[in-house]
This record gives C-alpha cells, sequence and structure tokens, in this order.
C-alpha cells in the first residue's frame, strides 16, 4: 500500500472522530460512578486517600485527614453508619503542633492542583465534597480527568497522523488508543497514572517534531510535562533524564532556556508541597525505617524504660510524660513511645548497647493495615521473583495477557531501529531502554511491593508508558495494512485489548478478568 499523506483529512476526521467517543465514554462512566454502597463516587481506598486531602485543603486548609477518616453515612443496604472516607492508604506522623496525624501516603503536588479544581467548583456551587461527595465528586473527576484524557488522546492523535503511512496503519492506532489501553478504565477514579501518561503524551508530542524541538516556549511545555510525569511515578524520572538528554542533542539552547526551566518548576512544586505537608522533602511513602540517631543507651543489666527516657533527656528531648516500650512489627526493633502517642522512638541492639533513633517509619501506627495480619492476597507479596516476572509480562496481570497489542510495540521499535531519521531512533532506543529498566526496578522490589500494583485492573505502575508504546506501534502498524491476513491479526489483538479494557471499565480497582479466571479454576494459590 502506497504511503498516504500527512494531512490525509478523512484519516483526521475519523480518528477526531474516534477521540470524541472516547471522551463521551469516560464522561458518561463519570456522570454514574459510585461506590458499592452507592454513597460516594470513591471506588477505593487509593482514590479516597487524594480525596482525601483534597477535601481537607480546601475544607479544613490543612493536609491532615483526620476529620475525613471520621465521616459517616448510612449506608442503605447493611441499614447503619459506615466511614465513606476511610482509607489504608495513609501515614501517621507527628505534625507540626507536636501531635500525631493522619496523613495520605501520597505524594501531595496532585492533589493539591486537584483542590485548586475543587476550591473552584465550591466556590461556583457552593457544595462541599464532605456534605454531597456524589455530585460535588463527580463533578470534580469531569473536571479533571476528561481535560486529562483530552491531553493524552490529542498528542497521540497527532503524532500517529503524522508519523503514520497507512490510512489503516492510523486508524488502527488510533482504536488502539480511544479503546485498546488500561488507561480508560482509570479515567473514571482519581489516581497518578492518567497525569503521568498525559504527561508523557505531551513531553513526547513536542521532542518527536523537528521544528518544536527547537522552540524554547516549547521545550518549556516539554519540560513542565516530562517533570509532571516524573512527579507522579517516580520511576519515570529515567525517562525525564533521557528526555533531556533527547531535548540537549536536538538544541542545547531551547533545551537549557526552556526545558530545564520547566522541570525544575515541577520540581519545586513536588518538593514544595511535600515540606509544607509533611516538612520532609521524601514522599511520605519513602518514610519505612529509621529516623536520625539520638543516643546509645549501654544498660547495667537488662534494658530499661528509664534508661531510654534518661538517655533522651540528656539529648536534649523534651519528655514530660511517662514512657512504655512496645515491640514492632519489624524484628528486632521496639518503639519507645510516651503516653500520649506523640513522642516515638525506633530502639534498636546495637552490638552490647542500644540505639535511640527517631521514629521514621509513619506506617507502623495503631491499627495499620500495612503491619497487621489482615493483609491478603496479592497485597502479601509475591514470594518468588520468577513467577512474578512472569505473570507481569504474560500471566494473570501481564502486559502482553492483558493487552496483546503492546506485541505490536516491541514489532515497531525494531523497525524504529532502522529508521533514516536519528530522532525517531533515538526516541525509540529511549523508550525501549526505559521500558527495561523500570520493569526490572519493580522486579527487583523486596516482597511486599512485588503484588502487582494491589487489587488493579492491570499492573498500573506502568500505564504510563502507554503513549510511549502507542508511538513505537505505529510502524508496526503500517506492516500490517499490507496484508489482509496481517490485518486480522492486529484485530485480533486489539480486539483482546479491549475486552479488557471493557471488563474493567466500571471500576479499575479490581482483580483482571484473567486473574479472577485463573482463581476460579483454582490455579492461584493463597
Amino acid at each position: 500500500m502506497k504511503p498516504v499523506a500527512s494531512n490525509d483529512p478523512i484519516v483526521w476526521r475519523t480518528m477526531v472522530l474516534l477521540m470524541i467517543v472516547t471522551l463521551g465514554i469516560v464522561a458518561g462512566r463519570i456522570a454514574v460512578v459510585s461506590s458499592s454502597n452507592g454513597l460516594t463516587p470513591f471506588l477505593s481506598a487509593n482514590d479516597r486517600s487524594r480525596w482525601c486531602t483534597v477535601a481537607a485543603l480546601v475544607e479544613d486548609g490543612t493536609y491532615r485527614i483526620d476529620r475525613q477518616m471520621q465521616i459517616t453515612a448510612r449506608d442503605p443496604k447493611i441499614k447503619r453508619d459506615v466511614r465513606t472516607w476511610q482509607t489504608i492508604d495513609r501515614v501517621r506522623h507527628q505534625g507540626t503542633d507536636g501531635v500525631y496525624h493522619d496523613y495520605s501516603s501520597k505524594p501531595p503536588l496532585l492533589p493539591t492542583l486537584i483542590a485548586g479544581v475543587y476550591a473552584a467548583a465550591h466556590q461556583i456551587t457552593g457544595m462541599r465534597l464532605s456534605e454531597h461527595p456524589l455530585y460535588m465528586g463527580r463533578l470534580v473527576l469531569a473536571l479533571t480527568n476528561l481535560p486529562l484524557l483530552w491531553l493524552f488522546l490529542a498528542p497521540m492523535m497527532s503524532l500517529i497522523h503524522q508519523s503514520g503511512r497507512t490510512k489503516w496503519g492510523r486508524v488502527f492506532c488510533a482504536a488502539a488508543t480511544c479503546f485498546g489501553t488500561m488507561l480508560l478504565p482509570f479515567s473514571v477514579s482519581l489516581n497518578n497514572h492518567l497525569p503521568a501518561a498525559a504527561a508523557a503524551a505531551v513531553a513526547l508530542w513536542v521532542l518527536a517534531d523537528e521544528a518544536r524541538s527547537h522552540r524554547w516556549h516549547w521545550m518549556l511545555v516539554a519540560g513542565l510535562a516530562a517533570g509532571m510525569m516524573a512527579a507522579n511515578e517516580l520511576p519515570a524520572l529515567f525517562m525525564l533524564v533521557l528526555f533531556g538528554l533527547l531535548a540537549f542533542w536536538r538544541s542545547p539552547a531551547a533545551a537549557a532556556s526552556g526545558f530545564v526551566p520547566g522541570v525544575l518548576l515541577v520540581a519545586l512544586g513536588f518538593f514544595g508541597t511535600n515540606w509544607i505537608a509533611h516538612q520532609s522533602l521524601r514522599p511520605p511513602y519513602a518514610h519505612r525505617g529509621n529516623g536520625p540517631l539520638i543516643a546509645r543507651v549501654e544498660p547495667e543489666g537488662e534494658l530499661e524504660i528509664a534508661d531510654i527516657r534518661r538517655a533522651l533527656i540528656d539529648e536534649g528531648e523534651a519528655i514530660d510524660e511517662r514512657m512504655g516500650l512496645l515491640e514492632s512489627h519489624r524484628e528486632g526493633r521496639w518503639m519507645a513511645i510516651t503516653e500520649s502517642g506523640n513522642q516515638r522512638y525506633a530502639v534498636l541492639r546495637d552490638g552490647d548497647a542500644w540505639a535511640v533513633h527517631h521514629w521514621d517509619d509513619w506506617y507502623e501506627y495503631e491499627g495499620s493495615y500495612w503491619t497487621s495480619d489482615r493483609r491478603t492476597g496479592v497485597d502479601l507479596g509475591e514470594p518468588h521473583q520468577g513467577i512474578y516476572v512472569l505473570h507481569t509480562t504474560i500471566g494473570h496481570h501481564g502486559l502482553f495477557s492483558l493487552t496483546p497489542v503492546w506485541i505490536l510495540a516491541v514489532v515497531g521499535a525494531a523497525f524504529w531501529f532502522v529508521d533514516d531519521d536519528g530522532l525517531r531512533r533515538a526516541l525509540a532506543m529511549a523508550i525501549c531502554l526505559a521500558t527495561l529498566v523500570v520493569l526490572g526496578f519493580y522486579w527487583m522490589r523486596p516482597l511486599i511491593d512485588r503484588n502487582y500494583g494491589g487489587v488493579s485492573a492491570a499492573l498500573r505502575w506502568m500505564l504510563w508508558f502507554a503513549p510511549l508504546w502507542l508511538w513505537l506501534m505505529i510502524p508496526a502498524a503500517d506492516k500490517l495494512a499490507k496484508s489482509p491476513w496481517l490485518r486480522a491479526l492486529g484485530g485480533v489483538l486489539l480486539a483482546i485489548s479491549v475486552f479488557s479494557v471493557a471488563t474493567s471499565l466500571d471500576n479499575p480497582w479490581q482483580h483482571p478478568w484473567l486473574y479472577t479466571f485463573w482463581d476460579y479454576l483454582g490455579w492461584i494459590g493463597r
């Protein structure tokens, strides 16, 4: 099939129509999105965690979510009050007032930006999220996710139309973009994956174009987008570095005057909001260990709480209450805690002595899900690393088993590697390298983190790669266009991918259909 001019109007109109249909589907889902009890539009502990911060910022002027944790409503099914904002995705640490408070475990930049959307909607409507969660929640979700979805779709349509060489290939890639990735189900819930994917699409759209990549204002857009990509998916920091190298390779002046300031602006927002919320530059989920050493205790006999208290006071700690010593969930560690619970210290054996550290495990607190025996299923982590690799690729959470259209991204990458255009070759190599590095990062995680992203419809940590992999598949789709049999094969791959999307369109916070089916067959233990 002969190449088609890049400005083919029929193909472009078809792609735009597909994009409009996709936005309409998501808008319709958002309009009726509801929790299982019908009381809120919150679908999981994950999105409730962010909703708590959004409400707390606008209604209480704080990042503390203590009040939201206590909100109750009458469940019509079980005829009793339930806590509708309760979430396990939270941490607890000492606030600026010296008291321990609950906070979302999510980085605060994104909820802070969404709080701006809620604040504007609140000013116009007068409704509060905590009082009218269904209506205000759906409104804020629509005002947030529909523009983000458009920011993902529009650049991808432009890239596909510009880089594709056949009518069929372009329409196929457009259909895969609209209906074939697991981003669509996540568009009906508040999460970090859609913003990261939208940001990746915008950055790619700028850097893949010869003219835009030489203009500082477009490079500023690319820097902001790449920064937001990494701010929402921290492993994407590696892709940010690769984007930066490509930017400097194309135009050092535009990269220095545009891309770098854009990244720095996002970094300022990321670390600034984190400091305001937690008085720390590290995101809350990075606080899982022990803080700085305060004192060493060398008791003459058995360690007594009085020995610890005396050592702390000698080092300048103001201890005005009685203290107790509790065994930690981590072997070989104890918690020295005051009667009110507002001062906590980690106590560890250090040879013949004892080391007393500041407490820095924000996930260990009274009633914490993460240190209890209530964890089941995927939350326990996959003990066998090889099996984890298998299930994340071709297993029950597999990239290629749930979304086999990504096979074409692998094939397309091979075509980009021999492309005459140096920029396209470099982009393809950067995307493939980042894919391997990020996958390797997750494969090498400790047991507790080898959980497939928790209860979710896909390996959600890799969803931000969607625009990058869609761009990779463009030359493969053009090759499929040359034969009816190859087009049929492409159609099958796309149909299976769309099937996976459809099974989770009502709620992305559920197990993939493959996992559920294998569990029914008894193939999944625990």
